[in-house]
């Protein structure tokens, strides 16, 4: 499935059906993610690795770029060789989701929508935020998922979800959230788009 955010920004989610040779096949990795896969042991996490990196590449050389890798910055975020433009991955069991934008930013995460979250959602949410949830499964999933795409879109480390990340009030089933990134020396108003598909949500920050 490819989801065009605007112009400057697609999305492609895939239910991940390949074993690990078959997605390495073509698959140009660098030294240094050959590396990171060397210390993946398990081979589920291996082919949703693989599966993302697949995904990625299918999105760059849609978009006339030819693909050569990814290379992590100093806070693990991935970035393409060779081109200025900007992407995220995530995965879920059995599921892969990548974004392309070419301007700005970008973050994405896809979750499955469980029970669990109602026990592990409330430790990294706000009063308000808390409130605005009130237990509600649905809501706890958009809120862990526009957190987990902010996060992933600014990039870096210092920042806890309770504390930086935000996310306005919405109505139930709504596509478009605001989030926010709140920092002693940086503060910035994102748009979040929210789809119900594959595995549960899919949330695009830019």
């Amino acid at each position: 499935m490819n989801l065009r955010i605007n112009d400057d920004c697609t999305v492609i989610l895939r239910p991940i059906t390949e074993d690990e040779s078959t997605l390495r096949t073509n698959l140009p990795l660098t030294a240094l993610e050959l590396e990171e896969l060397a210390t993946i042991s398990h081979p589920a996490q291996r082919v949703e690795w693989l599966a993302c990196r697949v995904l990625i590449r299918q999105l760059t050389e849609s978009q006339g770029m030819p693909y050569t890798g990814l290379l992590k910055d100093e806070f693990g975020k991935p970035h393409l060789i060779g081109t200025p433009w900007h992407i995220s991955l995530s995965h879920t069991t059995g599921w892969a989701a990548a974004v392309l934008h070419r301007l700005r930013p970008v973050g994405i995460d896809v979750e499955p929508i469980r029970e669990q979250l109602k026990r592990v959602v409330p430790r990294v949410l706000s009063e308000p935020e808390i409130a605005h949830a009130a237990g509600d499964v649905d809501r706890l999933a958009v809120y862990w998922c526009a957190k987990e795409a902010l996060y992933k879109l600014y990039g870096k480390r210092e920042l806890t979800f309770r504390e930086h990340l935000h996310v306005e009030p919405f109505v139930d089933g709504a596509d478009q959230l605001v989030g926010h990134v709140r920092l002693p020396n940086h503060e910035e108003q994102l748009v979040l788009r929210c789809f119900r598909v594959g595995p549960g949500l899919l949330t695009v920050a830019f």
